[in-house]
């Protein structure tokens, strides 16, 4: 089964239905299942998302993803960390977040391509993006 590495910028869209990507959201997280494609996120993104969650739509919204998301969490590793500081050092013109760089070594070691993201850094680094 494929595999999408979902950025924070997804999971908020689709829980928070003021956001302006809240409906393309809904329709690409359709698509992918459709199509098979199962979402990942790490276990920073699910810091990330929590912290976000928790700070623009409160506790009870924030406990309530943490405590019923199914998603596979894949754990970042240290090699991810590593090479995650790497390309932070490397991309000097782009303000990759550590959260970004780590999702980008993960996807390399899994072989993930695609990221199901609103988030212009993963283009930025030449991933593709669902749409």
């Amino acid at each position: 089964m494929a595999q999408t590495l979902t950025d924070t910028s997804a999971i908020y869209a689709l829980i928070d239905r003021d956001d302006s990507n809240h409906r393309k959201a809904a329709a690409i997280l359709r698509a992918a299942v459709r199509q098979g494609v199962t979402p990942l996120i790490t276990n920073f993104i699910v810091a990330e998302s929590h912290a976000l969650l928790l700070s623009r739509l409160g506790a009870g919204i924030a406990r309530d993803w943490l405590t019923k998301q199914i998603w596979p969490v894949e754990p970042v590793t240290p090699a991810d960390e590593k090479k995650a500081r790497e390309i932070i050092q490397r991309y000097t013109d782009k303000e990759f977040s550590y959260t970004d760089a780590t999702s980008f070594a993960v996807m390399a070691r899994l072989g993930i391509q695609t990221a199901f993201a609103f988030d212009v850094h993963f283009r930025q680094y030449g991933l593709k993006l669902l749409a």
